[in-house]
């Protein structure tokens, strides 16, 4: 079994930090609406949570620009 390391502060109401093995990543947004994520790796993604079981999620890396 492969070992694993996540972890995720919240700097303030609409900022959190996540921290893994490879990189770090910054998240911005609420609970309620959309939320953006930048990566140290160059990822990008923007996420939101839909009514229901449903969920959105967009995600672009150095390449896709």
């Amino acid at each position: 079994m492969a070992l694993t390391f996540r972890k995720s502060f919240r700097i303030l109401p609409w900022l959190r930090l996540n921290i893994n093995r490879r990189s770090m990543s910054f998240t911005t947004g609420g609970e309620h609406g959309p939320r953006h994520t930048r990566s140290t790796t160059g990822r990008r993604t923007t996420s939101m949570n839909l009514p229901g079981p449903f969920g959105w999620r967009k995600t672009r890396t150095k390449k896709d620009d």
